[in-house]
């Protein structure tokens, strides 16, 4: 899929935020998953939810799902992701997301994803390697400063130009160094998604 280019990004682009909430690592379960629909990083349009399985293979099929089946998916103009993993190690696949739901996605982390770590903890996992496929498959995340040069997050994209990418997520950017879809997707599952 050719990806998407924007002529220009519009200060009311219409991001979903994408993030879980709280959960008992190890533990079988589901954990909530919250969308946030921001226009821009000041107005917030809507939410959606989900649930997915601690480290189950669910993330993917169940975030598209939440995004086509919502009202809101013909405004949508990007995803957004808290990372690349939900509920533990239930990972997404950002280029099948994007096919799915033909959007592009962005996905967001503070740190700097440790690799040999993740490769590690994967091998307490039933199918590791397909998962560090995924990981892999993933691209090498992109260091970013959004508001000021001391803080810095680390940014995967599929589907766009990174240079768009970064423009969105700078854009959206508002209140702190992580975009505030994202933000607010946060604070609202971790807020109701206790585990």
């Amino acid at each position: 899929m050719k990806p998407k280019c924007f002529r220009v990004v519009k200060p009311e682009i219409r991001v979903l935020g994408v993030d879980d909430g709280k959960f008992v690592p190890h533990v079988k379960g589901q954990v909530l998953v919250v969308g946030v629909v921001f226009r821009g990083g000041y107005w917030l349009d809507g939410v959606l939810h989900t649930r997915v399985d601690v480290d189950g293979f669910d993330a993917t099929d169940k975030i598209a799902a939440m995004i086509t089946c919502s009202s809101h998916c013909k405004q949508l103009r990007v995803v957004m992701l808290n990372g690349i993993t939900f509920a533990g190690f239930n990972v997404v696949d950002i280029k099948a997301l994007h096919k799915v739901t033909n959007l592009p996605v962005i996905t967001v982390t503070r740190d700097k994803p440790d690799l040999d770590e993740i490769r590690e903890a994967l091998k307490n996992l039933p199918e590791s390697e397909r998962r560090w496929k995924l990981i892999l498959d993933a691209g090498e995340p992109l260091e970013l400063s959004t508001r000021n040069e001391q803080e810095k997050i680390y940014v995967q994209a599929t589907g766009l130009s990174m240079g768009d990418a970064e423009k969105i997520v700078r854009l959206t950017s508002t209140r702190s160094s992580i975009p505030e879809p994202l933000r607010v997707a946060h604070l609202i599952a971790s807020g109701i998604g206790g585990a």
